[in-house]
């Protein structure tokens, strides 16, 4: 018993002699994973075991990453980078990390996005922005990372988000974008389309709150009616606004945009709504319709009822008309019988 748990003894003091692992960091070398949460460390660690596929780096002061900070760490599956100081993410950051799945970069200072950034992860199934000073995102954002299902840009100084950015994501599934500034002008139109798409494949979302212009402040932009948007120039959005197709509130699990407008601020004389719109909703045009088709019904029906009894009182009256000159030629052949038959006794007492 003692020479096996010797043993084992000796070979997990092995394991980790060749682990390597930081005296700065906690390391469990059967899960992969290495700890160097919340360690007041100012850069990445370097000489991180190459074995290493969970990574926790959360909590620290770390300001920069750079293109070899995961070089040793090929295999790394989970990466948390959030609560640190971080403003910017350089182009070749991730650049070895072609097995990511997960990464958390929430709770820092990032401002700027470069455009090729995520592009090498390929396996990259969850990306959280959330909580940092992120102004717009990069055209090619969705590049490579089709497999993404998880998308968090909570927090952020997002004004609005082209619709084709959005339309590169083909698997997500979620996606939290509520406390940012959206500005529900005209431009937003193509970000409103693909909401109420996303939100009909079974997509889910929390909210979309418009700051601007004031007409709209407060308000969901997915419960914004579609006929605010008649009047929008047509650059705003691919979509014909004849063959838009509503899916309401109701397919909601909590909660589409061209962004080449001049006028964010909604000042844009086009794109005022008209007087007294009138909302373009589903639900009330079909509530409509059975109300119609009610009231039509119930008129029909007091109209059948109004012919039918003129028709039954017509016939009444003419079987009654008809029975009283019956009565009264029976009337008249009887006086005339009468008379006839005074006649012959006067003449014979004359």
């Amino acid at each position: 018993m003692k020479g096996g748990l010797l043993l084992i003894s000796s070979l997990i003091l092995v394991f980790q002699a060749t682990w390597g692992c930081l005296e700065v960091c906690t390391c469990q070398p059967y899960s992969r994973m290495v700890d160097c949460s919340y360690r007041g460390l100012l850069d990445v660690p370097s000489h991180l075991p190459s074995q290493t596929q969970i990574l926790y780096l959360q909590g620290n002061q770390i300001r920069v990453i750079n293109h070899t900070s995961f070089i040793n760490v090929p295999d790394l599956r989970i990466l948390d980078l959030s609560n640190n100081s971080i403003s910017r993410v350089p182009l070749y950051a991730f650049h070895y990390l072609r097995s990511l799945q997960v990464l958390n970069l929430t709770n820092n200072y990032i401002h700027y996005l470069e455009g090729q950034v995520f592009t090498p992860l390929l396996a990259l199934k969850e990306l959280d922005l959330s909580f940092n000073n992120v102004s717009s995102l990069p055209d090619s954002l969705g590049n490579n990372t089709r497999n993404l299902t998880f998308l968090g840009l909570k927090h952020n100084h997002l004004q609005a988000v082209d619709r084709m950015v959005l339309e590169t994501f083909t698997n997500l599934k979620v996606l939290l974008v509520k406390s940012n500034p959206w500005q529900c002008s005209c431009p937003v139109l193509g970000l409103k389309l693909w909401l109420e798409n996303f939100l009909y494949k079974g997509g889910i979302i929390d909210e979309v709150i418009c700051t601007s212009p004031e007409t709209r402040k407060g308000k969901d932009l997915l419960k914004v009616p579609f006929e605010f948007y008649k009047s929008c120039p047509p650059f705003t959005t691919s979509f014909p606004m004849a063959n838009i197709h509503q899916h309401g509130p109701e397919h909601r699990s909590n909660g589409r945009h061209g962004y080449h407008g001049d006028h964010m601020d909604g000042s844009h004389p086009e794109c005022e709504p008209k007087p007294k719109p009138r909302p373009a909703n589903l639900r009330h045009a079909i509530a409509t319709v059975v109300i119609t088709g009610v009231v039509c019904g119930i008129v029909c029906l007091m109209m059948l009822a109004a012919a039918v009894y003129g028709c039954a009182y017509a016939a009444i009256m003419a079987k009654y008309h008809k029975e009283l000159k019956e009565v009264e030629r029976i009337a008249s052949a009887a006086e005339h019988g009468s008379a006839e038959e005074k006649e012959p006794l006067d003449g014979t007492l004359a």
